[in-house]
């Protein structure tokens, strides 16, 4: 079975691929194996809608069924933000380094570590070419922002976040740690109990 990474995203395309090492023979594409692979705007409103957007837009393109998943950040105590916008806070073409900073200066005055409160959410689907979308999830990792960076694994705001229950980042927990709780790990736990099933 092949099935395409809807995503540019290296740190995100290396979490899918090595969450587990086969299932039922899947083999993995990304966007290397084909030419003149498309940039895909994300102009949903929900984690979910810029999935649907990605996968359909790259399974359609490619033939080959697409998962996609859009995830990001909900910080409590800035109202939810910043949410679908996650990868482009600090602007469309930001880094991740640009977005962290951004953020932790937005939260610079909370000084209470119980009013950091946050979520990575992550929305995942599968999209067949012919019969559309035939998976659907979520997860959820509950956790709280840091006052600095801590930590040099994952991507994103990984070194920022610290989830319920530990006194680590994301970035300093090893990859089986983290695909175990995280809101991707979570997500793919269930896309994997749906494709052995199949």
């Amino acid at each position: 079975m092949e099935i395409l990474i809807a995503s540019k995203n290296k740190g995100k395309i290396e979490e899918i691929k090595t969450y587990r090492d086969s299932v039922n023979g899947i083999k993995w594409l990304t966007y290397k194996d084909f030419k003149g692979f498309p940039d895909v705007e994300e102009t949903g409103d929900s984690f979910l809608d810029n999935a649907i957007i990605k996968a359909r837009s790259l399974a359609e393109h490619t033939g080959k069924p697409a998962l996609a998943d859009d995830s990001g950040l909900i910080v409590d105590a800035l109202d939810g933000m910043p949410g679908v916008r996650s990868s482009r806070y600090a602007g469309s073409d930001a880094t991740d380094k640009e977005n962290r900073i951004k953020l932790l200066k937005a939260l610079v005055d909370i000084k209470d570590e119980s009013k950091r409160s946050a979520r990575f959410i992550c929305s995942m689907i599968l999209w067949d070419p012919k019969d559309g979308l035939v998976f659907k999830t979520d997860g959820v990792c509950e956790g709280r922002i840091s006052f600095k960076e801590k930590g040099s694994g994952g991507f994103g705001y990984d070194c920022i976040f610290i989830p319920s229950g530990y006194d680590r980042t994301m970035a300093q927990l090893g990859n089986s740690e983290k695909n175990r709780i995280s809101h991707r790990g979570i997500a793919l736990a269930y896309f994997y109990d749906y494709i052995v099933k199949l």
